[in-house]
């Protein structure tokens, strides 16, 4: 069984933790009609007002799992209003009371974890090794953030006039709108919410269409966990109700702040609909992420590398490497490695034991990765493996693919992927690399291997990115702070940074003092 997973050892280690050891050897997963199906709003776990629902489907085999609420406008409506009641109370509670409410809801998280894992595999399509490591990663943060809400500080400032007293304090914002997406169902949410409801916020849920059974999961055990009534809210909703429910989030004046993990496109919009009330604002969004191979690098390091930061999650992450620039003095010895390793890697239903690459999680993605791969080979690069659906699995599964002899007018050179391409760019010298890999409009994360020193230090001055992993393809975690520049986006996620989009700084200035 470890053996199996040998490949994607890196990425099954987060946070120090070896997820491995959390797996059974016979997997079986969590049996759906003893899932929660419903919404929760103000304490109370409910359907639409409408009496609407949507499916919720594996995306491994196209069998329902789930079929949830589908809300609207009026039930949002009735989130924001029990948020907005609750947040009278609950910013007023110590930063200790919300420090052990949190630790009470991460315990009863790492409790259930294996539970959790099994839901997230069944509506994702990860495999269930990627779905442990989730779990153990978006546990984290609540932990994290459990104890770091007791560490909000303000200042007492020096004044020029002995009769003034200078005080600055931060104070949680208000409402907040997590809107997260459907690749990390786990671990966006709780990256979102910890920090938010450490900091007194209370919050509104809402999760991407696709994987909503994991979110209802998260928020049973919130409620376990013992948050007033109308804290942690949750609003389920089909693709077409979505629109508008964020919409209506970001415009809506109970509404202080939208935390947001999705495409810059999305992201732009929700940029837009905030700017009316100049709402606090967190975006995570795409990324183009470059892996570069210089040719001092460890070449067996740098294709672990390339294995666990393009395959984990099939590629469908935001910080997955995306363009790969490989120096020419080491390019053919680097591409018979990593071809070997792409062609063992064993792809199918992620329940099954020993599956490192499961679906794509809808059809709209299949079809974007077959046109990506369609359009490259078009226009004269060539596969060197996958390269097609691999319907002999499902309807949904996509070969891992290496594409080389890219040019500058592919869509694989320009935009990210999502899906589990590598496209191979040879280049000559360090400048070269790097300004192919700054000449985009997004910069998220970026990768590189290198065993020269001052290398390391210069190119990591100058790549244009707000994440960068040196010899290293797993780059997050709790302590550090995630988050991109240029079109990728606002704000840091985890870190002590991590409480700054939900609390806003209150000055105050006690004067005519003896």
């Amino acid at each position: 069984m470890f053996a199996t997973f040998r490949n994607l050892a890196p990425a099954l280690r987060l946070n120090g933790v070896n997820v491995l050891r959390h797996i059974h050897q016979k997997p079986a997963l969590y049996d759906a009609n003893m899932l929660q199906q419903q919404a929760f709003i103000n304490g109370e776990w409910i359907s639409a007002k409408s009496g609407k629902t949507f499916e919720v489907l594996n995306p491994a085999n196209g069998e329902v799992v789930g079929v949830v609420p589908d809300m609207d406008l009026e039930d949002t409506e009735a989130a924001i209003k029990a948020a907005c009641d609750a947040f009278h109370v609950w910013k007023d509670t110590t930063a200790k009371e919300r420090s052990q409410i949190l630790r009470e809801w991460y315990n009863l998280l790492v409790k259930n974890q294996k539970e959790m894992a099994e839901i997230l595999t069944l509506e994702s399509g990860k495999p269930l090794a990627e779905a442990n490591g989730e779990v153990v990663y978006g546990n984290s943060f609540v932990e994290w953030f459990s104890e770091l809400s007791r560490q909000i500080r303000g200042d007492i400032v020096q004044s020029s006039v002995p009769s003034k007293k200078i005080l600055v304090q931060h104070q949680p914002i208000g409402v907040v709108g997590l809107i997260t997406p459907w690749n990390f169902p786990h671990a966006m949410i709780t990256r979102k919410a910890a920090p938010a409801l450490g900091a007194g916020c209370t919050v509104i849920i809402k999760p991407a269409e696709d994987t909503p059974l994991t979110a209802i999961q998260i928020v049973k055990y919130a409620q376990e966990a013992g948050f007033p009534p109308g804290v942690v809210n949750l609003v389920t909703s089909s693709r077409a109700n979505t629109g508008p429910i964020g919409k209506l989030l970001c415009e809506h004046h109970l509404v202080a702040g939208i935390s947001f993990t999705g495409s810059t496109a999305v992201g732009k919009i929700l940029y837009k609909q905030c700017a009316q009330g100049v709402k606090r604002l967190a975006l995570e969004l795409g990324g183009n992420a470059p892996f570069i191979v210089f040719n001092s690098a460890n070449l067996d390091k740098a294709v672990d590398g390339s294995i666990t930061s393009k395959f984990r999650n099939c590629g469908q992450t935001c910080v997955s490497a995306n363009r790969f620039f490989i120096q020419e003095k080491v390019y053919d010895e680097y591409v018979n490695k990593l071809v070997h390793r792409v062609k063992s890697l064993k792809i199918g239903d992620g329940s099954q034991e020993g599956v490192q690459l499961g679906p794509l999680v809808n059809e709209p993605q299949l079809h974007k990765v077959a046109e990506f791969v369609n359009d490259a080979v078009s226009k004269g690069a060539k596969i060197l493996t996958g390269g097609k659906p691999a319907t002999h699995l499902g309807k949904l599964f996509y070969e891992p693919t290496i594409l080389t002899d890219i040019k500058e007018d592919m869509l694989v050179y320009n935009q990210e992927v999502f899906g589990p391409v590598i496209s191979l760019i040879k280049f000559k010298t360090e400048k070269e690399a790097l300004d192919i890999a700054n000449s985009t409009d997004v910069g998220l994360a970026g990768y590189f291997y290198s065993e020269d020193v001052s290398q390391i230090f210069r190119v990591s001055n100058n790549l244009e990115v707000g994440m960068i992993g040196v010899n290293e393809g797993i780059i997050s975690c709790a302590e550090a702070p995630f988050g991109g520049i240029k079109q990728s986006g606002l704000g840091r996620e985890g870190s002590h940074l991590g409480m700054e989009d939900f609390t806003y700084v209150k000055y105050t200035c006690i004067g005519n003092l003896s």
